[in-house]
């Protein structure tokens, strides 16, 4: 199309008026020589589309006579579907469907036999066994006059309604208060 060029009386070039590809029409346009539009630009594609382009769409290796079977086999599907695009099951693939669906039964037994059990959990975390246990009387204490601090509050009303943070650290007071004790105890 490039070189359907028309020069006129003056010698300036033309493209004629053409059709687009989608049915409109373009204007005569007068154009400088070498000029190709930008709709008749071929579009770009990098050597990785070229190349996944030309790999061959069935398997390296298996012959050209199954694979045109296969392929006749699958245009036959789809002329004879009532339904466009909908592809009806042989009967291997609905074989394989209600194995697959014996399979799923199986393992949902399977899974209905198990029963799920939670370790103990040990109340000292391994970092707590490895600090110093002066610094952990340390911590233990500090945490105490937290919380009576925030017993405070509450009493006084300046917390009304204590978060479940705020009272699951009240409740533990008296964990603590023990594990001081014990690590006097020790010391």
């Amino acid at each position: 199309m490039a070189s359907a060029y028309i020069k006129d009386e003056q010698g300036g070039t033309f493209i004629p008026a053409s059709q687009r590809p989608d049915g409109t029409w373009r204007k005569p346009r007068r154009v400088k020589d070498g000029y190709v539009p930008q709709e008749e630009v071929p579009l770009y594609e990098s050597k990785g589309k070229q190349f996944v382009k030309n790999l061959p769409t069935y398997p390296i290796g298996m012959s050209p006579e199954y694979v045109a079977a296969h392929k006749a086999k699958r245009e036959a599907q789809v002329k004879t579907s009532l339904i466009p695009g909908l592809m009806i099951q042989t009967e291997t693939k609905k074989k394989k469907k209600k194995n697959k669906n014996k399979s799923v039964e199986s393992v949902s037994k399977d899974l209905s036999k198990t029963t799920i059990s939670e370790r103990e959990m040990i109340s000292k975390s391994p970092v707590e066994a490895s600090v110093d246990p002066t610094k952990r009387l340390r911590n233990l204490r500090k945490k105490i006059r937290e919380i009576e601090a925030l017993e405070l509050k509450i009493k006084n009303g300046d917390i009304k309604s204590p978060e479940k943070e705020v009272v699951d650290k009240i409740s533990r007071k008296k964990e603590i208060q023990q594990e001081i004790k014990q690590f006097e105890a020790k010391q």
